[in-house]
C-alpha cells in the first residue's frame, strides 16, 4: 500500500490551499484518514480525522477554516486549507488506517508535502 500526498505549495496568508492523499495497492477498505503537520523544530501534530463514515475532527487551531473530506470510492482523503496563517507552514503528511484482507489492519503513511504561507 502507497500513499500519495499533492498539492502543497506557497500561498499567502489568508489564502487557500487543497492537499490530496491517494491511497493504493492491496487495499480491503480503509478505516481512518488523517492529515499530519510538522513544522520546523516542532514536533508533528495531527490536524484533522475522518473515519470511514465521514465524521471529522480537527486540532483547535485549525477548526472552522481547515476541511477535511474523502471519497471512498477513490481511495483518496482531502484538506481544503482555507484563511491561511504563517503558523500553518510546514510539512503535511496523510496517513490512512488499511484494512488488508488476510493480513489485517495496518497504518501506512504518505510522504510529506510542503506547505509554505507568506505574509
Amino acid at each position: 500500500v502507497q500513499l500519495q500526498a499533492s498539492g502543497g505549495g506557497v500561498a499567502q496568508s489568508g489564502g487557500s490551499l487543497r492537499l490530496s492523499c491517494v491511497a493504493s495497492g492491496n487495499i480491503g477498505s480503509i478505516n481512518e484518514m488523517e492529515w499530519y503537520r510538522q513544522a520546523p523544530g516542532k514536533q508533528r501534530e495531527l490536524v484533522a480525522t475522518i473515519t470511514s463514515d465521514h465524521r471529522t475532527s480537527y486540532v483547535p487551531s485549525v477548526k472552522g477554516r481547515f476541511t477535511i473530506s474523502r471519497d471512498n470510492a477513490k481511495n483518496t482523503a482531502y484538506l481544503q486549507m482555507d484563511s491561511l496563517r504563517l503558523e500553518d507552514t510546514g510539512v503535511y503528511y496523510c496517513n490512512a488506517v488499511v484494512v488488508i484482507y488476510g493480513v489485517g489492519i495496518r497504518t501506512f503513511w504518505g510522504r510529506g508535502t510542503q506547505v509554505t504561507v507568506s505574509s
